[in-house]
């Protein structure tokens, strides 16, 4: 960008220059680090928060007691690895560490398919809900299809089978999915409120509770049931949702961002703003799956 005239729609233009069946790994790179670095983290960071809601998924993260005792170490190695491959890139070393790590880590787990289906999934469709709904643009075409066809990519390096083919597709699978899996269960419930607890703690102590209500005014009907969360009142939800859009509406003026800024380096994010070894980053169980399960549960894809 150094000697060029730029304006706010200089990512875009070099987006749509793009092709998203051949580049989708550089235009989904434009969108995290450049063009929507903030909601992307936002959005990001909700979608991983609603899986919980399903009880296969939820009551596993609390048996493994990670989301709920180390729960800010958790989430930072997750964003960190999942930045090692966006950056990096699918082939590099340190993309290919950062994918084998997550293997390992799930590996260890009996985990179906459809549910590491429905996390890729949440990971596609909702950015792009949440900049429908709050961001100074929609996705574009081309970067609704670049994202799918990201998450399709990172979802074969997984072993994910059968994933969806585009993003209307991810979004017909986990509206489905959420039908008939939502429900609630204890340890869903404690992995999001102690999720929540660490979402507070990125503010200064007396906006805790500003921010829980702030949060929760955001989710949907289905996902606070699944929590057993009571509904927001109605000014809540207009309350939080206009100073979302507020917000959209007042980064439409500000200009291209020239330096990318990846979800690691956002500020609130302290664990490893000196850096760190992928390889080095989640737990490291042994000798199987080191949390009990039924003889008769879901079967790991692996």
């Amino acid at each position: 960008m150094k000697g060029q005239r730029v304006d706010r729609a200089y990512w875009r233009r070099r987006i749509d220059l793009l092709d998203p069946e051949r580049d989708f790994a550089e235009i989904y790179r434009i969108m995290v680090a450049h063009e929507f670095p903030w909601d992307m983290n936002q959005a990001l960071s909700f979608a991983l928060y609603r899986t919980y809601a399903v009880p296969s998924i939820g009551a596993l993260l609390a048996r493994t007691g990670e989301l709920t005792g180390r729960t800010r170490k958790r989430y930072e190695d997750t964003v960190v690895i999942l930045d090692a491959v966006l950056e990096h890139g699918f082939a590099s070393d340190t993309g290919r560490a950062a994918i084998r790590r997550m293997n390992q880590m799930h590996g260890a787990y009996t985990i179906s398919n459809e549910d590491f289906r429905y996390v890729q999934a949440t990971f596609v469709v909702v950015p792009i809900r949440w900049m429908d709904r709050f961001g100074r643009r929609p996705f574009t075409e081309r970067e609704r299809v670049a994202s799918a066809n990201y998450y399709r990519e990172l979802g074969r390096h997984m072993g994910i089978g059968d994933s969806p083919t585009t993003h209307e597709e991810f979004a017909s699978y986990l509206d489905d999915y959420e039908r008939a899996n939502f429900a609630f269960d204890p340890g869903g419930r404690a992995v999001s409120d102690a999720t929540l607890d660490l979402m507070t703690r990125f503010y200064p102590r007396p906006l805790a509770p500003l921010v829980r209500r702030f949060s929760l005014a955001l989710l949907d009907d289905p996902l606070l049931d699944a929590f057993g969360y009571p509904h927001p009142s109605r000014l809540a939800r207009v309350a939080a949702a206009g100073g979302l859009r507020a917000r959209g509406a007042l980064v439409r003026f500000l200009p291209p961002r020239g330096k990318p800024l990846y979800p690691r380096q956002l500020p609130q994010l302290t664990l490893y703003q000196d850096g760190c070894d992928v390889r080095q980053l989640g737990t490291f169980p042994t000798g199987g799956c080191p949390v009990p399960h039924h003889p008769d549960g879901n079967k790991a894809a692996r």
